[in-house]
């Protein structure tokens, strides 16, 4: 006998922030098979940008002596602070205190285990239960992906085979590390790692790294990465075999033929798979693309009646961002749904969806790259600022940064904008927001006063740079 719910949640990531005001009072279930709180705050977004800090901080001393300071000898880096800070100050504790809130509320009901779909609204669950629901929203999230090589096809930490759910929380850095992978986890992992002294090699199957960002910030990040670890660029792994004394022997075969890298630990980070299938979504009547991405429309409600998908499940992004702003726009269609407010349902906004990759230097990034605008045949202007032709630039003597925008030549409307820099992730923003509300690049570069001489300089000369002379 089925136990029935009003509403069944699957997944704590953005998953949570479903029971709003509005849903009050439904008898509501919550199915998780891991920690509370989902990937960004576990073994994502949150902890690895604790990491990134005391990494940049480590970098930045070095970097001081350009500007005349010498800081210190030898970096000493005390690992189990840094991991405990992260995780046992904070991490953990949010995790824990959300899971006990959820178990508090009389009308939630809280089932800590795996679900698959065996019939429309109808979940069977690890524990033997079976439970039935009005409306199922599915925010399961992604897991990592393996490589089909015997001794990294499994995650085991006791043996150093990591990804970034395990990574994270070893007892103590090791000596040497792989790092496999080119975008954008490999690289923040690769810099994090490195920073705090491990010696990094990082293994590449393409020649660059962050392929899917613009051509001359993937190129330029991918001469700085060669600078501080070691790099091996159109390279596999053919084979890895430990030894009884820990070690790990990798068969590499790239550009200089066959050759072998001891390390003491291995990350794998080749991307995430989204975990519908693991659902077994088909039985409920949820279709999947070709990427096994769950198919939602723009309200976001899937193939099946009565259920709707978020998050990295049913979108390509896997960004927490729009795993957020997706869960805000089931709440409100559920709440219209349930009859608990009034109004018509609302439809998700992925227009200008940004992304930054928290490296040294920072990268962010909105809409299409130029490559991209150049297949569809979008007509664009376009200008690319240097961060070191800027006053702050000059204070931080840089020589690697820039800002690229892309405007369509007719309305003056932007496009699209690519940064690599100090800060990037925050610079970028003024850009999204002048994207998402429709304003004119030079009415935003003239329109508003620009703090001299602070870096958002940087923006404004970029937007001034765009050239719409030749337009009509």
């Amino acid at each position: 006998m089925a136990t029935h719910h009003d509403l069944i949640i699957i997944g704590t990531g953005s998953g949570n922030s479903l029971l709003t005001p509005e849903l009050d009072g439904l008898d509501i279930a919550i199915v998780e098979e891991g920690t509370f709180g989902g990937t960004c705050l576990n073994v994502g977004c949150i902890p690895t940008k604790m990491l990134v800090l005391p990494a940049d901080r480590v970098l930045e001393s070095r970097e001081a002596q350009r500007l005349g300071v010498t800081i210190g000898g030898d970096v000493k880096v005390d690992w189990p602070a840094i991991r405990d800070r992260i995780f046992t100050d904070r991490i953990d504790q949010i995790a824990s205190g959300g899971e006990r809130f959820r178990r508090s509320q009389a009308f939630v009901t809280v089932y800590a285990a795996t679900a698959r779909f065996v019939g429309d609204r109808r979940l069977a669950l690890s524990t033997g239960e079976e439970i039935t629901a009005d409306r199922v929203v599915v925010a399961a999230g992604s897991r990592a992906n393996l490589l089909e090589i015997d001794g990294l096809d499994r995650v085991d930490p006791s043996r150093g085979v990591h990804t970034s759910d395990t990574v994270m929380r070893v007892d103590e850095l090791p000596r040497r590390m792989a790092i496999v992978g080119g975008g954008f986890v490999a690289c923040e992992f690769a810099h994090v790692f490195s920073g705090l002294g491990v010696e990094v090699t990082q293994i590449q199957r393409s020649g660059a790294l962050l392929r899917a960002e613009d051509d001359e910030i993937s190129r330029r990040y991918t001469e700085l990465a060669r600078g501080r670890h070691d790099l091996r660029l159109e390279t596999v792994i053919s084979s890895a075999t430990r030894s009884d004394d820990g070690t790990w022997t990798l068969e590499l075969e790239g550009l200089d033929g066959r050759t072998d890298v001891e390390v003491d630990a291995v990350l794998i980070a080749v991307g995430r798979t989204p975990n519908g299938p693991r659902l077994e979504v088909a039985a409920g009547g949820i279709d999947v693309d070709e990427d096994n991405i769950v198919v939602v429309d723009a309200q976001q409600r899937t193939t099946a009646e009565g259920v709707w998908a978020l998050g990295d499940v049913a979108n390509s992004w896997q960004l927490k961002h729009v795993s957020n702003h997706e869960a805000r726009v089931v709440a409100h269609n559920l709440a219209v749904d349930t009859g608990r407010l009034d109004g018509e349902p609302i439809e998700a906004d992925h227009r200008f969806v940004p992304h930054a990759v928290f490296g040294h230097p920072q990268i962010a990034a909105f809409g299409p790259t130029r490559a991209q605008l150049d297949d569809a045949g979008t007509p664009y202007v376009h200008y690319t600022q240097s961060f070191g032709d800027t006053a702050y630039g000059w204070a931080l003597e840089d020589s690697t940064g820039i800002l690229t925008v892309c405007a369509d030549p007719d309305t003056g409307l932007l496009l699209s904008a690519h940064c690599m820099g100090p800060q990037a992730s925050t610079l970028i923003q003024p850009l999204i927001q002048a994207a998402s509300f429709g304003q004119k690049a030079h009415d935003v570069a003239r329109g508003q006063y620009w703090i001299h001489p602070a870096l958002a300089e940087v923006v404004e000369n970029a937007l001034l740079g765009l050239d719409f002379s030749g337009t009509s």
